[in-house]
């Protein structure tokens, strides 16, 4: 079972620019929430809270408490290697590393210590047939994975991710720089993956949202406009700057 997500009242400062504003919200267990909203709005910035992925970058202050199952991710002493084993990412372009295929999933595995080579082959297999790419990469483990398409690429990423386990999934605009069939592919497979994982989502693509996820939230200017069922935000909006940006006249 996955975890419930909340944030209470959360704010973020890069130096004096003021880029979240009090943001609060709450993600149910194994479902798709989908961010979105202008470019430069918000919605990574938020998206990446959630493994303390803002913490790399300087002169980052923030406010307010980031909850998953009822504990705080920010308090002094929480391990964020475990918290980013816990919840996993998958960014905008595909990442593999120049590795095999099989080593780009063994890779996690072995840098938290699993040794049991029957274990770590077990595991890479379930990794990509969960990732929908076991069968076109079985015979090819060997290979680079920079051989395989850009689509392959962002679905062998989406099994790295998932290889070490994670609760919860936050995607980065995972499918902006594909194809519209590996687009296809990727948006299946999230519909598959969230019986299993908690998947938080930032896409530019109105139509991909209102497929993809069953809650949405809008972020305009550093603010959270408006959050609910993916289904209303589409067809009942409550702000007016929603209806706009959901029926094209501004983004």
């Amino acid at each position: 079972m996955s975890l419930i997500i909340e944030t209470k009242d959360v704010n973020l400062y890069y130096g004096d620019f003021h880029a979240l504003k009090g943001i609060s919200m709450e993600m149910q267990p194994n479902t798709v929430t989908a961010f979105i909203g202008p470019s430069g709005c918000g919605k990574s910035t938020y998206l990446r809270l959630f493994n303390r992925m803002n913490d790399l970058i300087d002169a980052v202050k923030i406010t307010g408490t980031i909850n998953i199952d009822g504990k705080n991710v920010y308090e002094k002493g929480v391990d964020i290697v475990e918290l980013r084993r816990k919840v996993g990412m998958v960014f905008q372009k595909p990442n593999p590393f120049p590795k095999t295929i099989f080593e780009n999933i063994a890779y996690g595995l072995r840098v938290n210590g699993v040794g049991d080579k029957h274990f770590i082959e077990d595991r890479v297999e379930r990794s990509l047939k969960q990732a929908a790419l076991w069968e076109e990469v079985k015979d090819k483990l060997k290979k680079s994975a920079f051989e395989l398409s850009g689509g392959q690429q962002q679905r062998l990423c989406i099994a790295r991710a998932l290889a070490i386990e994670p609760t919860i999934l936050l995607m980065d605009e995972p499918a902006s720089a594909l194809d519209p069939i590996s687009t296809s592919k990727i948006e299946e497979l999230i519909h598959e993956l969230k019986k299993n994982y908690t998947i938080l989502i930032v896409t530019h693509n109105m139509q991909q949202a209102a497929r993809v996820s069953d809650a949405t939230a809008f972020f305009y200017l550093g603010n959270l406009v408006e959050f609910g069922t993916t289904k209303d935000i589409f067809t009942h909006p409550n702000d007016i700057k929603t209806q706009n940006y959901i029926t094209g006249r501004f983004g």
